[in-house]
């Protein structure tokens, strides 16, 4: 569980200074002023974050995860797939009430409006990609495919971090403080899944190589 502290903490942070109109507020706008220079890159960077295109990466994942767990006649086979649909739930059910409350305006380059804290299109890709390659991870053997997933994984988030940002959907602690979000999720997943694998392989045998 200390695992979810560090992400939280600088949460809390970031959240903290974006409420009292901080000095993080204004480091965050003079960086972003300096990063804004909206084009077609940055907008389609920015659509890896959108809900079309991550989460169906997502359920391919778990529908995957899923089929492989069930054809292994594996125990609770159907754990990790619900705990990655459960995190990617989590995302709106926990940014929709945060930009409520923080009511933070947007950057020049969008029409005047307020709740874009936190980036809600950062938190879904983190956890969407995230959580698809965590639950991957898991079922595949070869050190280099593993590398090249968490590689591809990791260019997805920071590409539409990087749109948001630049095409000014999102100042930069938007985007800071839904990777926060998403690593605090991320590590509940890897905790779940990671806890009940133990059991998994301390329990009893399974039913096809159960003793005769």
């Amino acid at each position: 569980m200390l695992l979810l502290g560090p992400p939280l903490l600088l949460f809390a942070l970031i959240t903290w200074q974006v409420v009292v109109d901080g000095p993080l507020v204004d480091l965050d706008e003079r960086l972003s002023e300096a990063l804004i220079r909206p084009d077609r890159a940055s907008e389609l960077l920015a659509d890896l974050g959108n809900v079309q295109v991550a989460v169906p990466v997502l359920v391919a994942a778990l529908a995957y995860v899923a089929w492989h767990g069930r054809t292994a006649d594996g125990d609770r086979w159907w754990l990790p797939p619900l705990a990655g649909a459960s995190a990617m739930v989590l995302v709106p059910a926990l940014v929709a009430p945060l930009k409520e409350w923080t009511d933070r305006p947007g950057t020049p380059a969008v029409p005047p409006a307020v709740g874009y804290y936190p980036s809600g299109h950062t938190a879904t890709a983190v956890v969407a990609y995230g959580a698809a390659t965590l639950l991957l991870l898991r079922l595949l053997r070869s050190p280099a495919v593993r590398r090249g997933l968490v590689v591809l994984c990791l260019a997805l988030v920071l590409g539409a971090s990087y749109g948001l940002v630049r095409r000014g959907y999102h100042w930069p602690l938007d985007v800071a403080a839904s990777w926060c979000l998403g690593a605090a999720l991320l590590t509940g997943l890897w905790l779940l899944v990671s806890r009940s694998s133990r059991r998994r392989s301390a329990g009893t045998p399974s039913r096809r190589t159960g003793p005769s």
